[in-house]
């Protein structure tokens, strides 16, 4: 069966798409499975090979917004491209418009839809979230959902990551959606991992003693991860308890988070971290990780953390809250810092190291990318879906 992934937000610099692409490539089952990743890039090439599949980019611009990326502007290359490899199943990897195109493609293939995004909530409700409900906003969006139903009815699934996720979308009329949850690397994330003289190096980065809590956060410094917010109430929370902050990652608002960091010695900000290790470390060495973005379709960095034995401080909305287990960490409500403050004051108060060991008990159970791989691939084969998967 060969597969055909249209990811339209593949980057070679890093990111989530990118570790999920990288994972899917070595999952194919070579004799069962070929998967051809096909992406924009600064020309046609094929840039990776592995023993099922390989990655092919088609010259094309960058995206204005974010120079990291590029995206697709030549339709009728990428159908040459699609009839050249004569896929058995398409997919399309992003909910914005580039879908219609492999939805325009006269090929044979069964079609795929896969969620990666989920622009509504990481812009419409984000913009008017503060004036207006989720139901208005929806009705004043009414054309996306429009354009969704359309890809729906274009492709023979539509594959989302998460149950909240699936949950909303059936709700706004999709009737295709497969719920497959994905999963974290296999054999690299575990409580073992735990370094108490790294702990303490991280605390003293935030000039505080070992016996403070440190909070950890990675991910992109963009305005849907909210960590302005996230700053602001472990600032409100260390006026109670002493706690510390290490956050990781560079984005475009560096200068925005920067500044929310300013006032606050306790606080670090650390450049993101390549080296898959040194993250799985870093995720068991913390006492909690703190996430404040509403947005995500699954929250690798939270499955990962699970995975780690790490506690959760998430909001209570998207892919983050499905990650949430009670007695390992604490869930607030979303887009809220007083709430986020008092998750904090709760976690401290209930002894983040019972959450902690609750939360490395039961670090094994956490799913991994080769059960989520299995599971999309035997989807494919069968031929079918059944509204039934979506939660």
């Amino acid at each position: 069966m060969r597969i055909i992934d249209v990811c339209a937000f593949y980057a070679p610099q890093g990111g989530g798409v990118k570790t999920y692409v990288e994972h899917k490539l070595n999952a194919a089952r070579p004799g069962r499975e070929e998967v051809i990743v096909v992406a924009p890039g600064d020309r046609d090439a094929v840039i990776g090979r592995t023993a099922a599949g390989c990655i092919m980019t088609i010259a094309a611009p960058r995206f204005p917004l974010d120079r990291r990326y590029r995206y697709f502007d030549d339709e009728r290359a990428l159908h040459r491209l699609l009839d050249r490899l004569a896929p058995d199943v398409g997919e399309a990897s992003s909910p914005g418009a580039r879908p219609a195109m492999v939805a325009r493609w006269q090929g044979t293939a069964r079609r795929s839809l896969v969620m990666h995004a989920d622009p509504l909530s990481a812009y419409a409700y984000r913009w008017f979230g503060g004036v207006a409900s989720r139901e208005n906003i929806d009705r004043g969006f009414d054309w996306f959902w429009r354009h969704l139903r359309r890809l729906d009815d274009q492709f023979d699934m539509v594959v989302s990551a998460s149950a909240s996720l699936s949950a909303r979308l059936c709700a706004g009329g999709l009737r295709k959606v497969a719920t497959i949850p994905m999963g974290v690397t296999p054999g690299l994330f575990s409580p073992a991992l735990r370094d108490e003289d790294l702990r303490a190096r991280l605390l003293a980065r935030c000039e505080l003693p070992e016996n403070a809590t440190l909070l950890i956060g990675l991910g992109r410094l963009a305005a849907e991860k909210r960590w302005p917010m996230v700053i602001d109430a472990v600032t409100a929370a260390g006026y109670d308890h002493p706690v510390g902050l290490v956050l990781f990652g560079s984005g475009r608002q560096k200068v925005t988070v920067v500044r929310a960091a300013a006032n606050n010695p306790h606080v670090h900000l650390a450049a993101p971290i390549g080296d898959r290790r040194e993250i799985a470390t870093l995720l068991a060495s913390a006492d909690a990780l703190i996430h404040g973005c509403e947005a995500e379709t699954f929250c690798m960095v939270a499955a990962e953390a699970k995975a780690s034995g790490l506690p959760l401080i998430v909001p209570d909305d998207g892919g983050a809250s499905d990650q949430f287990v009670t007695g390992q960490g604490e869930i607030y409500a979303a887009r809220f810092a007083p709430g986020l403050a008092d998750a904090i004051r709760r976690f401290v108060a209930s002894g983040p190291h019972l959450h902690r060991q609750r939360a490395s008990l039961a670090a094994d159970g956490v799913a991994s990318m080769d059960d989520h791989f299995k599971q999309l691939f035997d989807t494919y084969a069968s031929g079918s879906c059944s509204i039934a998967d979506a939660a």
